[in-house]
């Protein structure tokens, strides 16, 4: 593969909903112009763009691939992006590297959810999109009505090169002296016309409709002239915001002459390492420069420099301002992180990846392997960012938090497959609290005496509620209790405050006075007071009206319009209430909410399945309410039985 200038270089995401066809496409374009000799199979898996071995299995695109196609003395870099909404982490690292993007949409299903994702990731991105309709050869397929439907969802900026009066309005719309000429009854000239499409689909203003049958090479040449003519080249686009070595904001021109910058969009891990792929933003590069890593202000050198195409790097001397490469086994890298020039620093932003809203907890099956899945959960977390990972510490879970059920899934196998360790899903605890509504004035006693020295601790604590997670004073007098061993009972109490009577969670919102008490001159000691403070503490709890508490969410829900009854109905089932709502536009309404995490821990299943999976949603801790008296009799009739079984 050679070397490309600037102006040669075309970076385009392929969207679309899962099975539109995206990686057929790619394929298609490689066959075309001679790259491969025959096109793979998705339902063989041998597809350039579909190499890992978990996809060949599954047989749907998992993680984002590149596929340079050389045409015409240009080079296109196909990022083909997969079209589960699972992955939706790997379409806001692809589109961050492209100056357009392709939408595919299956003839024969039409306007699909996926369909309306890439579309709206489009605008909010303000990157230009062209429609490709694929798979025209189906039984019973009307490209017209297809088109009708982009139209209708999609509006009026939706237009074929062969439709010259929508055409030629649309164009209208991008400038104001367009728009006098139109209505004027004036024909555009040639330059006008070809100059207002460019700067309509530039602008996303415009978005043209082609048609293809890539399994069948069908269309796919004028595809590619199409994709030449009217998508701009990486230095023909807008400037980049980002920020100074200072943190001031400031915009990067994608200047071939400017000092390098370029930004990680995409990490997979390989047999033989990290590989990190790099958008060239500012400036070129050769093999064996060295830049710094801004994120982490540290050096990285580069050392081979690869464009790869699928699994296959091919080594590049020289890489120009806009292309697309990687680079290998760099030591301090992220996905999302900035290499610059050293004397002229610049930062892109992070890539903003949805909200991971699935939990599990996660545990290896076999004994002792638990440092190995939390090695395997960080590396695989370099690689998809769209997941997190939480260690609970007041469960003793480790959660793995995702986007959906496969990409979960998808992440399980990878730790069987790439790191040999076996895990097994389950439900999370619900981090439940204990706290007290009364108050109680007890006794906690220690004695023991065992032939020599033996212990004895005496203490009278006073409880009662506080606002604060745990008080501790003492009111003594007459040194019934001596001051060394103050420490002592306030240690004990504290101790004690981990495992609560009710469900064994973490106490909270407990005052305790030490008041009285007694010693032995001999026998007493501060493990015996200690002892005494615990016992204390568990008779002053049953007796002080303890209550379980648990954790309540605020949440926003992003829905369509019509499905806003359904999903306010089933969050009253789930013990929530709604707060408020507010119109979004587009026939999409944001829900606020508060319900228990006890009932949102697989609410992204549901709310995917009550709303098409049109419906998106984030929560954020808001605070600890009380456990309704049957839900808490059950939660502590559970932790009995545990505790009876240990």
């Amino acid at each position: 593969m050679k070397g490309y200038t600037s102006e040669q270089i075309r970076n385009v995401t392929l969207l679309g909903h899962g099975g539109s066809g995206k990686t057929t496409v790619a394929e298609a374009a490689l066959a075309a112009t001679g790259a491969i000799s025959r096109m793979g199979r998705i339902e063989d898996g041998n597809t350039t763009s579909d190499y890992d071995k978990v996809e060949i299995e599954k047989g749907y695109s998992i993680v984002t691939a590149l596929v340079p196609v050389e045409y015409a003395k240009h080079k296109i870099n196909f990022i083909d992006a997969p079209g589960f909404f699972d992955f939706a982490g790997e379409v806001s690292g692809a589109i961050r590297a492209a100056e357009a993007a392709v939408i595919v949409v299956d003839a024969s299903a039409g306007v699909q959810v996926g369909t309306e994702k890439a579309w709206n990731v489009c605008k909010k991105y303000s990157i230009p999109r062209i429609f490709l309709i694929n798979k025209t050869d189906k039984e019973n397929v009307n490209v017209a009505d297809v088109i009708s439907q982009l139209k209708a969802k999609f509006g009026t900026s939706v237009v074929t090169l062969d439709d010259k009066d929508a055409l030629n309005e649309a164009i209208a719309e991008t400038d104001e002296e367009l728009m006098e000429k139109f209505f004027g009854g004036e024909d555009f000239t040639a330059e006008e016309f070809a100059k207002g499409l460019s700067s309509g689909i530039a602008s996303g203003d415009i978005a043209i409709v082609l048609t293809a049958c890539a399994l069948k090479q069908e269309g796919i040449t004028d595809f590619l002239d199409a994709i030449l003519k009217y998508v701009p080249s990486p230095t023909a686009r807008a400037p980049y915001p980002a920020e100074d070595a200072k943190g001031e904001p400031v915009e990067v021109a994608p200047d071939p002459a400017g000092p390098a910058a370029a930004f990680v969009f995409k990490t997979i891990e390989t047999r033989s390492g990290k590989v990190s792929f790099l958008k060239l933003i500012r400036g070129k590069i050769t093999k064996g420069v060295e830049l710094v890593n801004v994120n982490r202000e540290k050096p990285e050198k580069l050392g081979a420099l690869s464009f790869m195409r699928g699994k296959n790097p091919e080594e590049a001397a020289e890489v120009a301002c806009g292309d697309i490469f990687t680079a290998t086994k760099l030591a301090v890298t992220h996905t999302g992180d900035t290499l610059s020039d050293k004397a002229a620093q610049v930062k892109f932003p992070a890539i903003d990846y949805p909200a991971p809203t699935l939990y599990m907890a996660i545990e290896a099956k076999d004994k002792g392997e638990d440092e190995k899945v939390g090695t395997g959960l960080n590396r695989l977390h370099d690689e998809d960012p769209s997941f997190t990972i939480e260690r609970n510490p007041e469960t003793s879970q480790t959660l793995l938090i995702g986007q959906g059920e496969i990409q979960i899934g998808i992440i399980t196998t990878k730790l069987k497959d790439r790191f040999a360790v076996n895990v097994e899903l389950i439900d999370p605890k619900v981090p439940y609290r204990e706290t007290i509504k009364g108050t109680a004035d007890v006794q906690g006693k220690h004695k023991k005496q065992s032939g020599g020295a033996g212990q004895y601790g005496d203490v009278h604590i006073k409880f009662s509620p506080t606002q604060e997670e745990f008080e501790f004073g003492e009111e003594l007098f007459g040194g019934s209790v001596p001051k060394q061993y103050v420490p002592a009972v306030e240690k004990g109490l504290r101790e004690s405050l981990h495992k609560g009577p009710l469900s064994g969670s973490r106490v909270v919102g407990i005052k305790a006075i030490l008041y009285d008490g007694s010693y032995h001159d001999v026998d007493s000691n501060e493990m015996a007071f200690k002892i005494a403070a615990s016992l204390a503490f568990k008779k002053g709890l049953e007796e002080a009206k303890p209550v379980l508490l648990e954790p309540i969410m605020h949440v926003e829900i992003f829905v369509p319009d019509d499905y806003q009854g359904d999903v306010m109905g089933d969050m009253s089932k789930r013990r929530g209430r709604i707060l408020g709502s507010e119109p979004q536009g587009g026939g999409t309404t944001k829900l606020i909410a508060e319900a228990p995490q006890a009932e949102l821990f697989k609410y992204a299943i549901n709310l995917r399945s009550m709303s098409q999976a049109r419906g998106s949603f984030t929560m954020t801790f808001e605070r600890y309410d009380e456990v309704p008296a049957a839900i808490a009799q059950k939660v502590i009739a559970d932790y009995k039985a545990s505790q009876a079984n240990d």
